[in-house]
């Protein structure tokens, strides 16, 4: 329950130091900015840090304090959850075992203590401290959490405390203005949240920043709309692009450590309607090498796709939605097969990482050197395997498939919903189909599901419409175990962390080169192929449900087009 003003009023009367105007005038303007009546009283002249202080401290009986001068036990702190240790700026300093021991910069936090000591169920002591100890404390015990104000965070680096981060080759300067702290705890925090991207969306009355933490939005609490101007200008100086263009798409590259981790951060600026739109994707190399096993396959696919990225020719594609994974399988398979015996060569955009002893080419369309210009001149090159990041048209695919039919295993990427859709999809582009049917390998279509965090998993019992979802026989559901994740700190009460792929391998048999030469239905293809022995995605998704790696849930969300 909020501090009632005419409390607040005579308070401030009983301590002498202001008119009643000014009273007036200050609570006023506290109404329509929410801020703290401190702050109010402060910046508008009518009192002093240290008068307030003084005075608040003689007229409540409190003791003025130092947080430094405590020894805090780190096991007090979850005492007061963060949301509200931040929201009303009281952090806990010290318990007895029956009262807990509280410090606020906030004099008139001790008039709610009774509302405090309510939703705390304990018995409260207070002291009060400084607005600069206040902000330590959180930064140091409570971090950048879901709901925290980022202004604070940034109000509590201090002068000549390091940001989280350094970008590689910028010198970083004894003390660093708070835009630049603020964007550095942006990304060192979306890093600690494992996040992929970061999302910096200006919209009408509020500046948003959200982080895509395993393949879902997370919004956290933004800055000020009034600073939307320079929070932006900052990335974009740090991306190296034109702080002064507003008005077309830009592109730009932010290489960075932190952690003792060098990343890559793709930045794209967008413009919309009350700003420019920023998606930084962060790229942490160490996960792009992943072994065969990492990648998630059952064992009779696996030994299927290790067999097809040995093929002396052909086409392999993988097919996806953009962040479906498809880039990290390519490089698993590139990797796996990069021999001194072999010359493999890529064209991409961009090169996420860099494998050693591949010979990398970044697509730059401004120069004309497009996915099939690079690709015409590698082949003049005599590689063994090609990657081409993805056929976008008809001219790209037509080079492609003139060179698996010229002795080139070539791998690449597609946009389609499942594995016989990339079949359908060529077709379309204006391949024949007889090239189709000759140069085609195999076609992976993936997806990536949500892992059940490992710190709170727990058995459960499913609902009678999720076990229809997964349509299981009596038999199969009284023999499984099903299991979900309850949400912890380790999961940001998600109940994931982490994913896993799951995967629909079609392998292009004489049966289903028939059916392509013939142009038949991409459905008829997948029953086909299925009859064969292929599994689908969903498929793929259940059999992750019932090892207990991902969820019900989570196996329908990804794969709502797979209804077979």
């Amino acid at each position: 329950m909020p501090i009632k003003p005419e409390i607040i009023e005579e308070m401030l009367k009983n301590i002498g130091l202001l008119k009643d105007a000014q009273i007036k005038e200050a609570l006023r303007q506290q109404r329509d900015t929410r801020e703290r009546l401190g702050l109010v009283l402060l910046r508008n002249g009518y009192i002093d840090d240290e008068n307030i202080r003084n005075v608040v401290v003689a007229q409540l009986g409190l003791r003025l304090e130092k947080l430094k001068d405590h020894k805090i036990d780190p096991g007090i702190v979850t005492k007061i959850p963060v949301a509200f240790a931040h929201h009303h700026r009281v952090v806990p300093i010290g318990f007895d075992g029956t009262s807990l021991t509280v410090a606020t910069d906030n004099p008139f936090n001790f008039l709610a203590f009774n509302n405090f000591r309510t939703f705390l169920d304990c018995e409260l002591k207070g002291v009060l401290t400084t607005d600069s100890d206040i902000d330590e404390f959180l930064n140091a015990y409570y971090g950048l959490k879901e709901g925290a104000p980022i202004d604070t965070l940034v109000a509590g680096m201090g002068k000549g405390q390091k940001t989280p981060f350094q970008k590689l080759g910028e010198e970083a300067a004894e003390e660093e203005a708070p835009v630049v702290k603020l964007v550095s705890l942006l990304i060192a925090e979306a890093f600690r949240k494992r996040a992929s991207d970061v999302h910096i969306e200006p919209l009408e009355n509020k500046f948003r920043i959200r982080y895509r933490i395993d393949g879902v939005l997370h919004e956290v609490s933004g800055p000020p709309k009034r600073l939307q101007h320079s929070v932006i200008s900052r990335i974009k100086i740090m991306a190296a692009m034109d702080i002064a263009e507003k008005r077309l798409p830009q592109d730009g590259r932010i290489r960075i450590e932190i952690g003792g981790k060098e990343l890559d951060l793709r930045v794209s600026t967008l413009p919309a309607m009350y700003g420019e739109s920023v998606v930084l994707r962060i790229l942490d190399k160490s996960s792009f090498l992943l072994g065969m096993k990492e990648l998630g396959f059952a064992s009779e696919d696996e030994k299927k796709f290790m067999k097809l990225i040995k093929a002396p020719n052909g086409i392999f594609l993988v097919t996806g939605p953009t962040g479906s994974g498809k880039t990290t399988t390519l490089y698993a398979a590139l990797n796996y097969i990069n021999t001194p015996d072999r010359k493999l060569i890529t064209v991409e955009d961009p090169v996420e990482y860099q494998i050693s002893g591949i010979n990398q080419v970044q697509v730059r369309p401004q120069i004309n050197l497009t996915f099939a210009n690079g690709l015409r001149s590698i082949l003049r090159q005599a590689p063994d395997v090609v990657m081409v990041g993805e056929i976008r048209d008809f001219e790209t695919a037509q080079i492609a498939i003139q060179a698996s039919l010229t002795g080139h295993l070539v791998f690449s990427t597609l946009h389609t919903n499942d594995a016989p859709g990339a079949i359908t999809r060529l077709i379309d582009m204006g391949i024949k189909p007889y090239l189709v049917a000759s140069a085609m390998q195999a076609v992976l279509a993936q997806r990536l599901v949500r892992v059940i965090c490992p710190s709170c998993r727990e058995e459960y019992k499913p609902e009678k419409e999720e076990l229809e979802a997964i349509r299981l026989s009596a038999e199969q559901i009284k023999k499984s175990k099903f299991h979900r994740g309850k949400g912890c700190e380790e999961c940001t009460n998600t109940g994931y962390k982490g994913r896993i792929a799951i995967f629909e391998l079609l392998v292009i048999t004489d049966e289903i080169r028939e059916f392509v030469f013939e142009k038949v239905p991409s459905s008829v293809i997948k029953e086909k192929a299925k009859a064969m022995g292929m599994v689908t995605l969903r498929e793929d998704g259940i059999k992750k449900v019932l090892k207990g790696i991902t969820t019900i849930s989570e196996a329908m969300r990804v794969t709502q087009q797979d209804i077979a």
